[in-house]
This record gives C-alpha cells, sequence and structure tokens, in this order.
C-alpha cells in the first residue's frame, strides 16, 4: 500500500494532537510515511508540535515529522492537505460573540453577525492555503474543515472553482453518533442517511439500517423527548460540557417545528434566537469556556509532554469525530465509493434550488472526489428558509471579493438572527472597526 504524505494547516490548533492520535489509530487503514504542520503562528505551533513529535516518535517512528512556518516546505510533496485554520484565533471569536449581544443579538461562531465576521476573515486564509497546494503539490487534495464552512465553501466554489478541494464538516457526524446511540446501535455508520441542507442549516429525512429497516420512528421518539441528550448524560450532566448539553437539549424544540424531519442543533440559532440571547453571559461567552478549557488543557499538556519527554499517560484524546477525515481521504486515495455527507455545489441535487447554492447532501467519494446524490424536491419551508440563507453566504462572499460595505450590511440585514437593518448597521459598524487588521478594506 502507498504512503502517504500529509501536511495539517492549522499545526497551532488545540484540534491538531487529537487528529493526530486519531491519524495513529487509523495507520493500518490509511497508512502514512509524513506528516508536516503549517501555521503562520510560529510559537503557538511549535507548542503543539513539539509534543505531537513525542506521539510519533514512540507511535509511530517510521513517520516523518516537520513543523514549518514556511509554505514552500509546508506543501511540497503532499498528498493531502488538512486544513483547520482560525485566523484571529480565540481572540476574535470572543469579539465575534459578545459584539452583537451588545444588541441584543447572539453571536456565534458560524451563525449570524459572528459566523459573517470569522467569514470574512477566514476567506482569505483558506484561499491562501490553496494557492500554495496548487503551487507545490498541484495533485493534492485539500480536506477543508476550517470554519465557517459554508461561507469559505461558497469563496472557493466563485473564488477558486478549478480547485481540488472538499469542504466537510463533523456536526452531522456528531449528531448521527448520538442517533446511533439512543437507538442502540453501536455506530453511526450502521446508518444509512439522506440529509439535505446548508452547513448548519439542514434536516435529515430518512435513516435506515443496513438491512433497509426504517430507523426514523425510533430516533424521533428519542429526540420528541430528550432532543439529541442521551439518557446517561443527563444523569450525569457533570462530565458534559454545559453549552453543548443545552444545544442538544434544544433539539427537542427544534424539532416540533418539523417533525417529518430530524434537525441539525445548530437551527436553534434561527428558530429561537431570542431564547440563546437570554441563555448567554455577555460577560462569559463560549469563546472564554474553550479558552479556559480546552484551549488551557491541550497547551499545558503538549507542554508538560516536551518537559517530560514522554506522552506516556497522556490526557490528549483523540478525536474520534475526526476519523471521517481518514474516510473521506481513502475514499479518494483508493476509490473505496464511501458515501458521505459533504458540502457540494448543487447542481441539481436538491432539485428546485439554486444550482450554484453549495448544499450539504451524502456523496458518493472515489478517486474523481464527490458526487453528490439527489435529495428530489424540498417542501416550501426548508426551501424559503434556505434561499434566505444562502443569500446571505453568497453576500458574504460578494462583499469580501468587492470589498462591499453595502453588500457586507444586506447580508447582516439578511439573517434570521438580526431583527433589522438599524441594528445590522450598528453591529457591522463595530465588526468593522474590531476586523481591521483582517478583513479587506470596506467602501
Amino acid at each position: 500500500m502507498k504512503k502517504f504524505s500529509i501536511v495539517i494547516a492549522g499545526g497551532g490548533s488545540t484540534f491538531t494532537p487529537g487528529i493526530v492520535l486519531m491519524l495513529l489509530d487509523n495507520l493500518d487503514k490509511f497508512p502514512i510515511r509524513q506528516i508536516k504542520f503549517y501555521d503562520n503562528n510560529e510559537e503557538r505551533q511549535k507548542q503543539i508540535a513539539d509534543a505531537c513529535e513525542i506521539i510519533i516518535k514512540e507511535q509511530a517512528p517510521e513517520i516523518q515529522f516537520l513543523a514549518t512556518t514556511d509554505p514552500q516546505t509546508a506543501f511540497t510533496d503532499v498528498d493531502f492537505v488538512m486544513a483547520h485554520i482560525r485566523v484571529g484565533l480565540y481572540a476574535m471569536r470572543e469579539k465575534d460573540e459578545k459584539i452583537p449581544l451588545k444588541y441584543g443579538v447572539i453571536g456565534q461562531e458560524t451563525c449570524g453577525p459572528g459566523g459573517i465576521a470569522y467569514g470574512m476573515r477566514s476567506i482569505g486564509g483558506v484561499l491562501e492555503l490553496i494557492d500554495y497546494m496548487e503551487k507545490y503539490s498541484p495533485n493534492a487534495w485539500m480536506l477543508n474543515y476550517s470554519n465557517p464552512a459554508a461561507i469559505v465553501a461558497e469563496a472557493t466554489r466563485k473564488l477558486r472553482p478549478e480547485s481540488k478541494i472538499i469542504n466537510i464538516c463533523d456536526m452531522p457526524v456528531g449528531i448521527e453518533e448520538r442517533m446511533a446511540k439512543s437507538i442502540g446501535l453501536s455506530s453511526r455508520k450502521e446508518m444509512v442517511v439522506r440529509y439535505y441542507g446548508l452547513n448548519h442549516f439542514g434536516w435529515w429525512t430518512d435513516i435506515r439500517d443496513q438491512a433497509g429497516n426504517d430507523l426514523m420512528p425510533k430516533i424521533k421518539e428519542h429526540v420528541k423527548e430528550y432532543g439529541y441528550s442521551l439518557k446517561e448524560e443527563i444523569e450525569e450532566s457533570q462530565h458534559t460540557d454545559a453549552s453543548w448539553m443545552h444545544t442538544f437539549a434544544k433539539a427537542k424544540e427544534v424539532y416540533a417545528v418539523d417533525p417529518t424531519t430530524l434537525p441539525n442543533t445548530y437551527l436553534k440559532y434561527y428558530f429561537y434566537p431570542q431564547d440563546e440571547v437570554a441563555h448567554a453571559n455577555p460577560e462569559y461567552t463560549r469563546a472564554n469556556e474553550v479558552m479556559a478549557g480546552r484551549e488551557k488543557h491541550v497547551f499545558g499538556e503538549c507542554n508538560r509532554i516536551t518537559k517530560a519527554g514522554t506522552a506516556k499517560e497522556t490526557t490528549l484524546e483523540v478525536d474520534e469525530h475526526a476519523s471521517y477525515i481518514v474516510d473521506l481521504a481513502r475514499a479518494i486515495a483508493y476509490n473505496t465509493h464511501e458515501r458521505m455527507l459533504l458540502i457540494v455545489e448543487n447542481q441539481g441535487a436538491v432539485v428546485n434550488f439554486d444550482e450554484t447554492a453549495m448544499v450539504e447532501v451524502p456523496c458518493i467519494v472515489g478517486s474523481n472526489g464527490p458526487e453528490p446524490i439527489v435529495q428530489g424536491k424540498i417542501p416550501r419551508f426548508q426551501k424559503g428558509l434556505m434561499e434566505q440563507q444562502v443569500a446571505v453566504e453568497k453576500l458574504v462572499v460578494e462583499a469580501w471579493a468587492e470589498g462591499s460595505y453595502q453588500k457586507l450590511w444586506q447580508a447582516l440585514m439578511l439573517s434570521r438572527i438580526v431583527p433589522n437593518a438599524r441594528i445590522a448597521q450598528e453591529i457591522l459598524d463595530d465588526l468593522v472597526e474590531a476586523n481591521k487588521e483582517f478583513w479587506p478594506k470596506l467602501s
């Protein structure tokens, strides 16, 4: 079997160690000869890389490892670019969350004004990675899970239409694992799903087991009572992040809006934005939770590993959700025709919807990339919501490409999370000021 060379773009991310551990766990399925880290923040990356180098030496000493801030070194001789960058780090995420809350609007990483602000920062960063890949390893594929995936996917469709990039998200994977557990299955891979929507904005319409038995009634029964919370979590809620517990429980109310389908959890921000504002603490948002929790733990543990010179008994955990990245890489490398939910240009997959929209649908993946599976016509309710949301995403990308203040204001105003044009403009003006270092100049 061929062994692959991978560069992880965003080497300084808190998610990088979990992804490295996951890759090492799957070497029998996806053999690797080289792992490289690339980041433009040398100091941050070094802390993660020094620990990951020890982990790799202990678990798979035959794999070459390199961490660099030089694009040519990073992107030369690679088969796959696994990209998860966060332009502006958590400090800017904190602003994305807190600025809208000043105006009574929820600030969130991928939805509404926060997602738009983050999108405006991410577009340039992801395009830069594509350009490096195409310059130094033109046959490589980029598996991109940088957020906000919907805006980034639209930007790559419009601005790099020929690039070999596949945009993916682990949220449906996580929800499907919960669905499987809720009805006593051992893995989501025992389920075959039909799903349509935009990223963080979609619905499951059919779920069956491998024998073709309909699993939807049983899953719906659980969601109607518990949302996507699992009974054992409710009994031992101290072991699960409080904000995620709230999100999984809230799915019960989101489901009630259309009980013919099962919803993505992020729809809570669009259906019940006032509840999310009421639930939020404007002084201590999700970004603060992450900085005090995962970020502190991962960097602290990486520094401890480096100091000790060994990763034995580490508290770093394999990122199980990220195993879908290996499935995707294998599908391309070995033409496995894996069925996966991916973000792709519509081109008729959702029959009665904009052909150029980047939709999230099941695809069959082989060495030519993804082939979307047609989901047919969608109902008026979902179509109306999706038309509005896809307009937001397209306007953001046009605003970035054209430097248009007007279009960005229109995008904010169109978001269901923002109540009116005046508040949209007030939030925008604050975001422009906060993002001077990162956004193109708008006029």
